[in-house]
């Protein structure tokens, strides 16, 4: 299949599964995760009328970004952000899904100000206790919400996960039960914060997540075709 083929498959899928609980594929905001596939790729899925892409490195980002001929994109970094990136990362993206502390977010702040940008941003969320990810902890939540409200060019609106990958995707339901129930309790611990997304799914398990709640599914493979592996 072709990648406007694979697009056109998914947003089929995403409209089923909506259906499926009772929800509007409107509801359902589809990032098309580009990260390892070159402008033209990009450009190929934004002619068949995709609107918002995913990167996970900022670096890529950059070599990328502004090589895409299509103009009015929409662009997110669903991956890890590096304090030493911050400003590259806010002239670049628009969304920012991977906050993963407190710290970070403030600087986020802090830059965005000196910029003049109001930018919106997820916060990151490590349920599974896995060392190789980032995210916060379910025990420092409170503490980061706290942060949050004290922000002026920054709005924290929702929450975002990388679960563990199982072979089976039913296996990644309770981080994204719980991450559903960690928003609706951090809209009430935090009710000035907008709080209404929930990032979580991807080519494997997007309709498991649009099941628990996803606002936000973040599909590269089902999408672009499988990456090379690296060497």
């Amino acid at each position: 299949m072709s990648i406007p083929e694979n697009l056109a498959l998914v947003r089929r899928r995403i409209a089923k599964k909506a259906r499926s609980v009772g929800r509007m594929q409107e509801d359902i905001l589809l990032v098309a995760v580009s990260k390892t596939f070159p402008a033209s790729s990009v450009e190929e899925v934004a002619r068949a009328g995709q609107l918002h892409f995913g990167e996970s490195r900022v670096q890529e980002g950059e070599d990328k970004i502004p090589t895409v001929n299509v103009s009015g994109l929409i662009w997110h970094l669903v991956g890890h952000l590096q304090s030493n990136k911050l400003k590259r990362a806010l002239q670049l993206f628009h969304w920012i899904h991977s906050v993963d502390s407190a710290s970070l977010l403030c600087k986020l702040d802090r830059h965005a100000a000196a910029l003049g940008k109001q930018v919106p941003v997820l916060l990151q969320l490590n349920l599974s206790g896995e060392t190789t990810k980032f995210g916060i902890s379910e025990s420092d939540l409170d503490s980061t919400l706290d942060a949050a409200l004290q922000l002026k060019s920054v709005s924290v609106e929702g929450l975002m996960i990388i679960p563990p990958f199982y072979d089976d995707p039913t296996a990644a339901r309770p981080f994204f039960r719980r991450l559903r129930e960690l928003l609706d309790y951090s809209k009430k611990r935090a009710p000035a914060l907008p709080m209404k997304h929930l990032s979580m799914g991807m080519s494997h398990d997007f309709e498991e997540a649009i099941e628990e709640g996803a606002t936000i599914i973040r599909v590269g493979t089902a999408i672009f075709g499988r990456r090379e592996a690296k060497k």
